[in-house]
């Protein structure tokens, strides 16, 4: 029915068993991840399984991959990207080449940034086969509860994805995947979403993510796709203040 597909489209939900939960009074989501919650939290020792604050849900040690530790504090003062990812899938492979050099760029250029591997690997061999060629810091792989519960904290629903926070540890952006693959010389960084994009195959994805504007130009004049920019760069403008006042995703 119709009602039906506005909650699926509403709540972007795209594979099923899905399960999200509301704060009924404000109609607000808590929690993306439902499955993850009950399985993790099967007592409701946690209830209302509300969104706790990045530097809460992460802390504990991480690792370098040199085998050094150090605490999740280091990250403070940072933007950091949460990168969920894992070796056996091809896609997170190739984006884990370009991250590298993008890392690098920021660093270079005297930014605070870090990254924080978050790993779907399949074992603990694999997770430091891949994890080998990471230049940042990850979760370690045998504590799942944490692993598990930065994958509930974003509502992760597929892989590779790069959240990108500022250094208060809010989100910025869940399109990171998007952005380095957009902004190779990394000018844009950190990549605050912008009202207008061109479309471009490695940005297409984002017409999943909710109700988009499609429109379309003369390309051959570029006089022509300049001019459209003007007229709709302030209504999208307004359309994103208006939800960000209200808290939620435009």
């Amino acid at each position: 029915s119709l009602l039906q597909l506005k909650l699926w489209n509403k709540y972007r939900v795209s594979n099923i068993p899905s399960l999200i939960f509301i704060d009924a009074s404000t109609g607000k989501v808590v929690c993306r991840n439902g499955l993850l919650v009950i399985r993790d939290d099967p007592e409701g020792l946690e209830f209302p399984w509300g969104p706790r604050p990045f530097s809460e849900v992460v802390a504990g040690p991480l690792l370098r991959n040199n085998g050094q530790t150090l605490d999740s504090s280091a990250l403070e003062g940072s933007h950091v990207g949460v990168y969920f990812s894992a070796h056996w899938c091809p896609p997170c492979r190739s984006l884990t080449r370009v991250l590298v050099e993008s890392y690098r760029k920021i660093k270079e250029a005297g930014q605070k940034f870090e990254i924080l591997f978050v790993s779907a690997d399949r074992s603990e061999d694999s997770f430091k086969q891949y994890f080998s060629e990471m230049p940042w810091v990850a979760v370690p792989y045998a504590d799942e509860a944490r692993r598990s519960r930065l994958n509930r904290l974003y509502g992760i629903q597929g892989i590779p994805t790069l959240i990108v926070l500022d250094s208060k540890g809010d989100v910025i952006t869940r399109q990171g995947r998007v952005e380095v693959l957009n902004d190779i010389e990394c000018r844009e960084f950190p990549w605050h979403p912008k009202p207008v994009l061109e479309l471009t195959d490695s940005n297409a994805v984002q017409l999943n993510e909710g109700p988009c504007l499609v429109l379309f130009v003369d390309s051959e004049d570029d006089g022509e796709s300049e001019a459209a920019k003007q007229l709709i760069q302030p209504i999208a403008e307004k359309i994103i203040t208006k939800y960000k006042a209200k808290e939620e995703e435009a």
